[in-house]
C-alpha cells in the first residue's frame, strides 16, 4: 500500500497544493510553523476521517474560508483508488471514493492504513487513561469494521444515557429509557471488551521481543488489559450502579473507563532470569516509559501486517530529534520497504544516519517545493 499524490486545497495553511510522493522514503523538512504536520494531518484524515490532533473539520478548514478539499491517489494490490474528502465548517465531511460518495464516513476507514508516530506519542505510557484507550480505538478502527461499529454505536449511547441521567430530576418518566439503553450498552460494549482482550494477547506476542532488543535483553515488558468491567458482568454491574449513575448524572461502568498498564521485569545480572516486575505508568523512569512508547509504536506496525497482509503508511513527524542514536537505528532499521513520510527541520539526523532518501521536499510557509 502506498500513497502516489495528495492534494490539498484551503487545509490549514494551504491554499493549493499537490504532493507526489515516492513509494519509499520521503522527506519534508523546513523551520518550524511552516506547515509540514499540516501534510501528514490530511493524509491522517485521509485515511482515519479525523484529525490526529483530534481538532474539527472547521479548525483545519484554512483561515476565512468555509470549505477544504483533499484529494488522495493510493495504491493497493495494484489498484489504484482516489479518496476525495470535502470539508465544511457548518456540514458533515462528504467523502467518495473514485468519484462515488459514500453514506457513512465509517466506510472509508480500513481502506489506507496509516501508523503516526509523533513525539506526543512518546508520552502515551505516563499519560491518563484516554489517551492510552485512544491509541487503541485508532488502531482496533483501522483493521477491524465491527469494532469501528460497536465503538461508534457503544459511544453515541453513552452520551444519550448520560443526557438522561442528567435531565432525570425534571423527568423521571425517563428512567425507562435507562433500562432500554443499558441492553445496548451491554451488547456492544461486550463486543468492544472482547476485542480489546485479543487484542493485547496479540500485541503481546509482538512487543516483547521488540521491547527487548530496544532495552538489549535487559528488560522484559508485559502489556496488561485492565478492563473497567468484564464482558460477562456488564450488565449485572451497570443495573448496580444506577443509584451511583444517577447521583453522578453519567455512566460510572463500561469499556469507555477501560486502561491498560505496562509491566517492565528487568534482567537480573549474569542469569537469565527476571526479577519482579514495576507498573511503569507509575513507576517506571523517563527512559522506560519513553523506550515502552516506541516498542508500542513500532508494534503498531506489525499489527497491521500481520492484519492487512500489507504494509501501512509510516508517518514519522519530527520524532527522530526526541530519540537517542540507538533508538534511532533501531526504528531507521525497522522502516524496510515501508512507505515512510518523514518531518524534520534539518536533514543532519538523517545523513548521520545513513538513512536513505528517495524523495526530498523543502516546505516554506504553505509552499513545498520537490528538491530531486
Amino acid at each position: 500500500m502506498i500513497i502516489k499524490s495528495l492534494e490539498l486545497a484551503d487545509f490549514r495553511n494551504y491554499e493549493n497544493v499537490k504532493i507526489d510522493f515516492s513509494s519509499g522514503t520521503n522527506i519534508l523538512y523546513g523551520d518550524n510553523a511552516q506547515g509540514k504536520t499540516n501534510i501528514l494531518e490530511a493524509i491522517f484524515v485521509s485515511a482515519t476521517t479525523k484529525s490526529h490532533k483530534g481538532s474539527k473539520d472547521k479548525e483545519i478548514i484554512r483561515f476565512g474560508k468555509d470549505e477544504a478539499h483533499i484529494r488522495t491517489i493510493l495504491e493497493k494490490d495494484n489498484a489504484e483508488y482516489r479518496v476525495d474528502m470535502h470539508l465544511r465548517s457548518s456540514k458533515t465531511k462528504g467523502i467518495a471514493i473514485d468519484g462515488q460518495k459514500i453514506k457513512r464516513a465509517s466506510d472509508l476507514i480500513g481502506m489506507l492504513n496509516v501508523v503516526f508516530f509523533s513525539p506526543e506519542d512518546l508520552s502515551i505510557i505516563k499519560n491518563g487513561p484516554s489517551e492510552r484507550r485512544r491509541f487503541m480505538d485508532m488502531e482496533l478502527c483501522q483493521l477491524d469494521q465491527i469494532y469501528l461499529n460497536s465503538l461508534s454505536k457503544y459511544n453515541k449511547l453513552v452520551v444519550e444515557r448520560n443526557k438522561v441521567l442528567k435531565d432525570l430530576y425534571e423527568h423521571p418518566e425517563n428512567s425507562v429509557l435507562l433500562d432500554v439503553q443499558g441492553k445496548q450498552l451491554c451488547e456492544y460494549g461486550s463486543v468492544i471488551i472482547k476485542t480489546r482482550e485479543k487484542f493485547i494477547r496479540d500485541l503481546n506476542e509482538i512487543i516483547r521481543p521488540i521491547h527487548e532488543k530496544l532495552t538489549g535483553n535487559k528488560e522484559f515488558l508485559s502489556v496488561y488489559y485492565e478492563p473497567n468491567v468484564s464482558a460477562d458482568e456488564f450488565e449485572k454491574k451497570l443495573r448496580a450502579a444506577r443509584q451511583k449513575d444517577t447521583y453522578a448524572k453519567q455512566t460510572t461502568v463500561g469499556p469507555h473507563k477501560d486502561d491498560f498498564s505496562f509491566v517492565v521485569q528487568k534482567k537480573k545480572a549474569d542469569c537469565d532470569e527476571y526479577g519482579e516486575g514495576i507498573d511503569i505508568r507509575k513507576y517506571g523512569s523517563q527512559g522506560q516509559q519513553r523506550t515502552a512508547s516506541l516498542s508500542l509504536k513500532l508494534s503498531e506496525i506489525e499489527i497491521v501486517k500481520r492484519a492487512k497482509k500489507e504494509n501501512p503508511v509510516l508517518l514519522l513527524d519530527d520524532v527522530l530529534s526526541e530519540l537517542d542514536s540507538n533508538r534511532q537505528n533501531y526504528l531507521l532499521n525497522t522502516i524496510g520497504d515501508i512507505q515512510t513520510i518523514v518531518t524534520c527541520t534539518g536533514l543532519d539526523e538523517f545523513v548521520n544516519n545513513r538513512f536513505e532518501i528517495d524523495k526530498l521536499f523543502k516546505v516554506t510557509d504553505g509552499t513545498i517545493s520537490s528538491e530531486n
